[in-house]
């Protein structure tokens, strides 16, 4: 049987199937990275046929620009939860001070039923930031298995390695040869068959991590093979090349880098990392950060320690992972930026009191339907927002509020006898006067 014979007898064999092997198969995270994959084999094809250009990093690029224009309308919602969050904080965190030592249950009842009026009143949920993650996790972790092996779901790269990964496959002891190659080279391959085409293509392509002795260690083996494995190398380099290979990971760069002496080829490796370590940086500086109270309370800690280390953490994933992971982590923190900066000049022309007011109906609605009263809310839950964007309200000193309580008695003041029925009932026609106000 020929080879040409053989590979289209596989492919018949995974058109059968319905499946590519190297492919995830993870429930939810499988499905989607094939959605996902899809739009990179789309983009990859639209590339070439318009541009004639072949090019993985410039092709994530617009892939992640997609995937983020996507989930704007989970990243407008997430934002403007916690653009509430900001204001509504303070007014929760007086809740919590008021029935800080009451410990029964009525006094439990009575401080979720204030805290349930404060949420009510902004018109979020206390789970509100936490649909958009769960939603968002399937999303990263499938973006993660398309770019750390693209063939699977690219046609174009795949077909780079297609007869190469055949050839091997025919040869005598070749699917065994790539097995101790993938083992040598400490390689995850997801099928673990290497009888199959699919698999022998994701060691192929998992050669760009390992460098160019591996490459000749495949020369070696297959002498009679060469020029296919030249061409095969080289075409796969300039689909990867982005300044540096974004097949590899900058770790490795750095490494060869300094062992030949490339200074502009070490810069490159370095630069992924700090890129993706800056740009984090911004787009935390740039989210709304909730009143936290006391500088020194154990929320606004955490949150300064997470801040501090995401940035750190994403230079780490990015300099142990393939470039390209580092490219769309980069090219992500951009495209969230410039959509966090429109964002937030969006939610600062908000009225928020009219979003509370309407906020206030739509709950009152849902009630409606439900059979039960509007809702009463509290004293804290009608505090004006206004108020609390211009920072924590100023504790007055002594003569402020000795001032305060003057200008409060005197209102009810009148020319009558004190203690008289008439002085009593204008203080009750003054007071029903002002709290119509």
């Amino acid at each position: 049987m020929s080879v040409v014979d053989m590979e289209s007898m596989i492919s018949r064999r995974f058109i059968l199937a319905g499946i590519l092997l190297t492919q995830n198969n993870t429930f939810i995270i499988g499905d989607v990275a094939r959605i996902l994959g899809w739009i990179m084999d789309v983009l990859f094809n639209f590339l070439n046929s318009v541009f004639g250009i072949q090019n993985i990093g410039l092709c994530i690029i617009l892939f992640t620009v997609i995937i983020y224009l996507l989930m704007l309308p989970l990243t407008i919602k997430q934002q403007k939860f916690s653009k509430l969050s900001a204001k509504m904080n303070p007014e929760i965190q007086e809740i919590q001070k008021k029935y800080k030592n009451k410990k029964d249950n009525n006094s439990m009842m009575a401080m979720n039923e204030e805290t349930q009026a404060v949420y009510a009143k902004y018109g979020v949920s206390p789970t509100g930031s936490c649909l958009q993650l769960l939603i968002q996790m399937p999303i990263l972790f499938a973006l993660y298995r398309v770019i750390m092996n693209v063939p699977a779901y690219v046609n174009g790269v795949k077909g780079v390695f297609t007869e190469l990964a055949g050839r091997i496959m025919a040869a005598p002891g070749g699917s065994d040869f790539i097995q101790e190659l993938s083992t040598s080279g400490r390689m995850y391959i997801e099928g673990k068959d290497f009888s199959q085409i699919n698999t022998i293509i994701d060691v192929l392509y998992k050669l760009q991590d390992t460098g160019s002795a591996t490459w000749q260690m495949l020369i070696d083996r297959f002498p009679e093979m060469e020029s296919l494995i030249h061409t095969t190398e080289t075409s796969i380099s300039s689909m990867n090349n982005f300044g540096i290979n974004i097949a590899n990971s900058p770790w490795n760069i750095a490494k060869s880098a300094l062992a030949g002496g490339s200074v502009l080829m070490l810069a490159g490796a370095v630069l992924v990392p700090f890129l993706a370590a800056l740009t984090q940086w911004l787009n935390v500086k740039m989210m709304p950060q909730p009143s936290t109270g006391d500088a020194n309370d154990t929320m606004n800690a955490t949150m300064k320690s997470m801040n501090m280390m995401m940035p750190l953490m994403s230079a780490w994933f990015c300099f142990t992972l393939p470039a390209g992971m580092g490219l769309y982590w980069i090219v992500g923190a951009v495209v969230r930026g410039i959509q966090q900066w429109s964002i937030n000049k969006y939610l600062d022309r908000l009225d928020l009191d009219e979003v509370i007011k309407k906020n206030i109906e739509k709950n009152n609605r849902i009630r409606e339907k439900k059979g039960l009263p509007p809702q009463k809310l509290n004293d804290i839950a009608r505090t004006n927002v206004k108020a609390i964007d211009h920072g924590e309200k100023k504790k007055m000193t002594e003569e402020e509020r000795q001032a305060a309580m003057e200008a409060s008695t005197s209102y009810y003041k009148n020319s009558d006898k004190p203690g008289s029925l008439a002085s009593k009932a204008a203080m009750v026609a003054k007071y029903n006067e002002k709290s119509k106000k």
